[in-house]
């Protein structure tokens, strides 16, 4: 009996590990993902409060040279 089923048994065992290595490496992936998606979640919702809590942010002076009405032509050379 056992030597009707080692031919059979030595040609599907290779399969059923390279199956069973690929689901672990699949779940281990996706597992990953989760966390890491979780813990940018975490990191996203204090850095809101840490901002919320600084109060707005100052807005950087503007140059006036560098709005639309100083592209006077004198920035570039046209050829």
């Amino acid at each position: 009996m056992v030597d009707a089923v080692t031919p059979y048994l030595t040609a599907i065992l290779p399969t059923i590990l390279v199956a069973t290595l690929f689901y672990f490496l699949i779940r281990s992936i996706i597992e990953g993902d989760r966390r890491e998606r979780l813990a940018q979640k975490r990191f996203e919702i204090e850095e809101d409060a840490r901002r919320a809590a600084a109060g707005p942010a100052p807005s950087p002076p503007q140059d006036p040279g560098d709005g639309p009405s100083a592209a006077s032509g004198n920035s570039r050379a046209d050829s």
